[in-house]
C-alpha cells in the first residue's frame, strides 16, 4: 500500500526588510500622489481662470478632463515605482511583467502572479497603497465636480430663473 502526503507550503515568516521596504514603497507612492493632487489641483485652477469668461458646457468640462487625465497618469507613475522594485528584486524576468503585476495588484484586480514567497506581503500592501491614492484621487476629483455643478446656469448658457 503506497502513502501520499501532501506537501506542505513553505514556512512563511514575515521579515523585517519586508515590512521596512513596503513601508518605504508606500510613502514614496503618497508622496508622488499628493504632489500630483497638488499639480493638479493648480493647474485646474489656472484653467478655471482662463476659461472664466466663457460659457457653455466644454468650458466647463475641460478642467475635469484635464484632471481626469493628469491623475490618470500620476497613478500609472506610482505603478512604475512599484514594477521597478519587484524587477529590482528579481521577483520577475523583465519589466514588462512586473509591471502589469503592479498594476493589476496596485488596482486590486489581481492577477495570475505570483511575488516570491519572501516578498508575498508587498502584494497587500501594493493594494493598500493603489486603495488610499485611489480614496485621495476621489476626493480631488469630487472637489472638482462639484464646483462644476455649483454653477450649471454658467456652462450652459441659461439665465437665472431656469435654475431657481
Amino acid at each position: 500500500m503506497t502513502m501520499y502526503f501532501l506537501q506542505a507550503e513553505p514556512i512563511y515568516v514575515i521579515s523585517f526588510e519586508e515590512v521596512f521596504w513596503g513601508a518605504l514603497l508606500v510613502a514614496v507612492t503618497m508622496a508622488i500622489h499628493a504632489f500630483g493632487m497638488l499639480m493638479v489641483l493648480r493647474i485646474n485652477f489656472y484653467l478655471k481662470s482662463r476659461l472664466d469668461k466663457k460659457t457653455g458646457l466644454m468650458a466647463g468640462l475641460i478642467p475635469i478632463m484635464f484632471a481626469s487625465c493628469f491623475i490618470l497618469l500620476i497613478h500609472l507613475i506610482e505603478v512604475i515605482v512599484w514594477a521597478a522594485y519587484f524587477y529590482w528584486e528579481g521577483a520577475f524576468p523583465n519589466i514588462s511583467i512586473a509591471y502589469y503585476f503592479s498594476l493589476n495588484e496596485y488596482t486590486t484586480v489581481g492577477s495570475k502572479f505570483s511575488l516570491p514567497l519572501q516578498l508575498r506581503l508587498l502584494e497587500g500592501i501594493i493594494s493598500s497603497a493603489g486603495l488610499l491614492a485611489f480614496a485621495l484621487s476621489t476626493g480631488v476629483l469630487f472637489r472638482l465636480a462639484t464646483t462644476f455643478l455649483e454653477k450649471p446656469r454658467k456652462f450652459l448658457g441659461k439665465s437665472n430663473k431656469s435654475f431657481q
